[in-house]
């Protein structure tokens, strides 16, 4: 019985609390639905994939540039897939002529939105590129990537250089 009597004050208080936290986020601007902090594998799995894709379309060889469009193809779509076509028209010149290979490699991956089928990541590559003749030269790069869940792979459909 003595319980009872805290019971109630208890659970008013409780209610209250939970009142101030929700309105917080909604005056914050945060979307609860935002699962970039709270859903691990989630996360994990979109940085995963835009990632490796990332790293696959910005490595160009002379002596295979056909796979790296094929494989360009299959991950972008939206205005990233004609950022993507007008970068790769430019650098087929580039390639062909000096015998260039770059190679892009993933440092880092951060995922700032997700939430349903969207994500924005926040993605930093390490760039390698090499003539045929000479040492290689190397440059980081910092892409703010926009990516829509479709068919259960995430393909990127937006990129910015930061």
């Amino acid at each position: 019985m003595r319980y009872l009597r805290w019971a109630a004050p208890a659970l008013v208080l409780l209610a209250g609390l939970a009142l101030v936290i929700s309105g917080q986020v909604i005056r914050s601007g945060a979307d609860p639905a935002d699962r970039a902090l709270t859903d691990r594998a989630a996360t994990g799995r979109v940085a995963e994939e835009v990632g490796a894709a990332l790293g696959r379309a910005f490595s160009y060889s002379a002596a295979d540039s056909e796979s790296t469009r094929t494989a360009a193809r299959a991950v972008f779509g939206g205005a990233a897939e004609e950022q993507y076509r007008a970068l790769a028209e430019q650098l087929t010149g580039w390639v062909g002529e000096q015998q260039l290979t770059l190679t892009s490699r993933v440092v880092s991956t951060g995922v700032v939105h997700l939430t349903g089928d969207r994500a924005e990541l926040l993605v930093l590559l390490d760039q390698s590129a090499r003539r045929a003749a000479g040492p290689p030269t190397r440059t980081a790069a910092q892409l703010l990537v926009g990516a829509r869940l479709d068919g259960g792979r995430w393909l990127i459909t937006q990129l910015k250089s930061l």
